[in-house]
């Protein structure tokens, strides 16, 4: 990790109407770690992130980037600027190979007589190296349709696709680990950890805080639509967040 935050939200504020889901919250991320959101639904976890991501505009407050501020009016913005998500449903193609699932929507392309064709060769050896030297995974054939992979392995697609693009450094996921077994939740979890190690900020949206602090640095609780803390795992437990989570400590109080 850095010293200087690599983003930063300041009194983000997100209303519906007259319904207000975020009510002024700041989060700070740095190059380098894992930082968790937690919260019970209805917390403002998915719209938080959803206005980092460029989905949503907020109504109040601001976005930093390496302390440049960002306007950003769609998804397509916030990757142009480097920030990207995978979400739990991977919008993948289920019956395209994992090359094509990729390169979905930005395919590479190659001049034949005069006429721009796929370059299917290309993408394939692109995507195989993607998922070997940045997430480390080597799949058993790269021919086969997606939906005959393990979930590991397709949230390990769906994450090669974001990282291709060199300009990343912000990475959002959003319950990654969900309807996972054992084994492969333990394989996703060691690719988030890869992503830090190669100084991507990682956001980490999960329900499970057994997962949240074997990989997460930092947790930031989201209760009500607001911020109610920000701790360290090393400094911290599960006992502790879940009572940030329910609001025990007001209740004390």
């Amino acid at each position: 990790m850095t010293d200087q935050p690599l983003v930063q939200m300041r009194g983000i504020v997100k209303k519906f109407g007259g319904v207000t889901a975020l009510g002024g919250v700041d989060l700070t991320a740095y190059a380098g770690e894992v930082l968790a959101i937690v919260g019970d639904n209805g917390a403002g976890k998915s719209t938080l992130i959803k206005v980092l991501t460029g989905v949503y505009q907020s109504t109040e407050g601001e976005i930093l980037l390496n302390g440049a501020r960002l306007e950003m009016g769609s998804h397509s913005d916030a990757i142009a600027e480097g920030i990207d998500a995978v979400y739990q449903t991977l919008a993948l193609a289920d019956h395209l190979t994992p090359a094509a699932n990729m390169f979905l929507g930005s395919e590479l392309t190659r001049n034949m007589l005069g006429i721009r064709v796929l370059d299917n060769k290309l993408m394939k050896s692109e995507a195989t190296r993607v998922l070997d030297e940045r997430l480390g995974v080597r799949l058993r054939s790269m021919d086969v349709p997606t939906d005959s992979l393990s979930g590991g392995q397709r949230q390990a697609i769906a994450i090669a696709r974001a990282v291709y693009h060199a300009d990343l450094r912000v990475l959002v996921m959003d319950e990654p680990t969900a309807a996972l077994g054992p084994q492969e939740t333990a394989r996703t979890l060691k690719l988030i950890k890869t992503l830090r190690t190669q100084g991507l900020a990682v956001i980490l949206i999960s329900h499970s805080l057994d997962d949240v602090f074997e990989v997460a640095d930092r947790v930031h609780v989201q209760r009500r639509g607001r911020g109610v803390g920000v701790v360290k795992t090393a400094e911290s437990s599960v006992q502790e967040v879940l009572g940030m989570i329910v609001g025990a400590q007001d209740a004390a109080a």
